[in-house]
């Protein structure tokens, strides 16, 4: 999953990159408003961490310019704000969820995990597919109730199925999703991490939709 993280404060910013890196998220950053919206305006993310308080572009005109442009991505809101009118302004301009600073990092985690669970239909922290199983809180997979060792791409790859079950994804779209800004968009590693996923787990698991892609079967 591909985050973007809007914050400021290099050292928060930095805190928070380290947390979602080792949390098997690929992550952007920007430390200014306008950086900022640029990104999310140009940028497939799967959820976007936002502060309020920016320079250049505060986080709640971002996030209306967003909505506005149609962007719907789960964004969680980082306000250093008490008062209850600025966190309901903050949801009534689209923001998904809140976290007031100062916080937990485990708990933007967690509340991350949440919205792009609930972003994608998913309710349960655990992603099935026949027999295997995903823990998102743990980023464990096991396969026929044995745990499997997954590289850091492999393991991304796998999230991104489980969590668009039945959908046809096409390479473009998971290559966009699995790395950075900077990564080489033309790359043909995702049939690589797809034909090793494959050898790891069922060789069922996922198809290959001649022409458009790739998709998870919901019947193995």
């Amino acid at each position: 999953m591909r985050i973007l993280i809007v914050e400021d404060e290099k050292d928060l910013n930095r805190q928070l990159e380290d947390a979602c890196l080792e949390a098997g998220y690929v992550v952007d950053k920007a430390y200014d408003g306008e950086e900022g919206h640029f990104l999310g305006d140009t940028e497939p993310y799967d959820a976007v961490i936002l502060d309020i308080g920016l320079p250049e572009m505060d986080g709640l005109t971002i996030l209306e310019k967003w909505r506005e442009n149609g962007k719907t991505m789960p964004v969680l809101m980082l306000t250093a704000r008490d008062r209850w009118s600025d966190k309901v302004t903050g949801m009534d301009a689209g923001a998904d969820d809140y976290v007031a600073k100062p916080f937990h990092i485990e708990e933007v985690l967690a509340r991350l995990r949440a919205l792009i669970r609930r972003s994608s239909g998913q309710a349960s922290s655990q992603l099935t597919c026949g027999e295997i199983v995903f823990d998102t809180r743990t980023s464990k997979v096991t396969y026929q109730g044995s745990a499997v060792k997954l590289t850091s791409h492999e393991l991304r790859l796998l999230s991104y199925l489980l969590h668009h079950p039945g959908e046809v994804i096409s390479r473009t779209e998971l290559t966009e999703h699995l790395y950075d800004q900077d990564f080489d968009k033309d790359s043909n590693t995702i049939e690589v991490f797809v034909g090793r996923l494959r050898k790891k787990l069922d060789p069922d698991f996922v198809e290959t939709v001649r022409g458009l892609g790739y998709r998870l079967r919901e019947n193995t």
